[in-house]
């Protein structure tokens, strides 16, 4: 009789789980999508919820192994840059919100037991109390020395598996003209900005008060800013992706339209190796032409081939579209499709004028061996939260950090209005 009991309760449990399209695959069964997936459109099978809201513009991601999340923010709130929360009630929500440090940034991993934060000059780390949500108070300095600039001057960071930190230093230039963004004005050859910027930096990732230029390594060149950046584990690897230069079609009308203006040039996603170039500021890539172009201030054309040596992307995604974070997904909830391909966090474009302006979703890139084994395809979208994009201002959500929880749900942070969500795999 038991037995009969625990076999009936057993089954209703399993069916009122199966019988309610909106829940989240998790261990407890308790986590219930918020109504029409948080607004967010995705492939069938997924499910979405608001993990937390209004926290501030937020950045990059990391979790921790129990679960705890730490975002960066682009300005201090409430007296931190760094805000750590907690789902302590096991809802899929975030009750307990602290805002913790001095700095604000972009930058954001977990490493060894400590918090690394990339703020604007100065990369710091904060100590991680085991059961505790709030690091230390007293940050150390890890790496120093940094140009304050007017633009590009976020410092996203990733680790290797050697004990090796990476931090992006990209160019306070658009292309490395004489002055900058000026019709007529030439670019610099050779460009100086290169000397200390427009590439990726490797430093130690234990040793304290590291100088960019005493103790830093220039690891890549040739890259404008790529604010998307991480180190793949499975292929023991750097990947990163390119924020491409602006205004071909503005200074030089006389050789680009304002569609081509609006298409070029792309966003690339690079695989970086050691003295990797990259090409920037003297070429860009034209996925139309599929090949590197010299750009109009080294006396390129439209169609002249850029210079030798320098490496293509990857994938050559559309003009303008802010590519801000890519991750390599390892868990085991998504479907096998997606096992170690790459997730892209696109901020939106603001100069696609006189087309519609193009990302405000996340992408995904399907990998093999440590490759491209297929086309892209839009993963999630919706977070702009109407049709048409015509001025970045009107987007209500724009895309920004990814993360990995341990559980194998993929969370994207917002830094137009704060809000973090959680996508999770439900089954179909």
């Amino acid at each position: 009789m038991k037995k009969f009991v625990f076999l009936m309760i057993t089954m209703a449990f399993i069916g009122a789980c199966q019988s309610n399209p909106n829940k989240i695959s998790d261990p407890s069964g308790t986590i219930a999508s918020d109504k029409n997936n948080a607004g967010l459109k995705l492939p069938a099978g997924f499910s979405a919820l608001v993990y937390a809201d209004n926290i501030g513009h937020a950045r990059h991601m990391a979790i921790n192994t129990n679960g705890d999340v730490y975002v960066s923010l682009s300005n201090v709130k409430n007296g931190g840059g760094i805000v750590c929360l907690r789902d302590d009630n096991k809802d899929g929500r975030a009750d307990i919100i602290k805002y913790h440090g001095i700095y604000d940034g972009t930058g954001l991993k977990i490493y060894n037991g400590f918090i690394y934060f990339g703020a604007d000059t100065i990369v710091v780390r904060y100590k991680l109390t085991p059961g505790e949500l709030v690091p230390a108070a007293t940050p150390e300095v890890i790496a120093k020395g940094f140009d304050v600039q007017n633009q590009h001057a976020t410092k996203p960071l990733t680790f290797d598996q050697a004990g090796n930190m990476y931090v992006t230093v990209g160019a306070p230039s658009n292309a490395c003209q004489v002055q900058d963004r000026t019709k007529g004005s030439p670019g610099m050859d050779p460009c100086p900005i290169l000397e200390k910027h427009g590439g990726i930096w490797r430093f130690k990732a234990d040793v304290l008060n590291q100088d960019q230029v005493k103790d830093g390594y220039r690891y890549a060149t040739g890259i404008r800013n790529a604010v998307a950046i991480t180190w793949n584990g499975t292929e023991n690897k750097l990947f990163a992706l390119q924020h491409g230069r602006d205004q071909l079609g503005q200074f030089y009308p006389e050789l680009y339209t304002n569609e081509q203006n609006a298409q070029l040039p792309a966003e690339e996603f690079l695989s970086v190796s050691e003295g990797s170039n990259f090409g920037w500021p003297y070429s860009y890539y034209d996925p139309i032409q599929n090949k590197k172009v010299l750009a109009p201030e080294y006396g390129g054309d439209g169609k002249k081939a850029g210079r030798p040596n320098e490496e293509n992307p990857i994938v050559a995604f559309p003009a303008h579209m802010g590519p801000n974070d890519v991750l390599f997904y390892t868990g085991s909830m998504f479907p096998e499709k997606y096992k170690n391909g790459g997730f892209i966090a696109f901020h939106g474009s603001w100069n696609r004028t006189p087309l519609p302006q193009e990302g405000y979703y996340v992408a995904f890139v399907p990998f093999k061996g440590g490759v491209p084994s297929g086309a892209w395809e839009i993963f999630a979208n919706g977070f702009a939260g109407i049709g048409e994009v015509k001025n970045p201002g009107d987007a209500k959500h724009r895309p920004c950090g990814l993360a990995q929880a341990p559980d194998g749900s993929l969370f994207v942070s917002d830094d137009a209005n704060g809000r973090i969500y959680r996508i999770a795999y439900k089954g179909q």
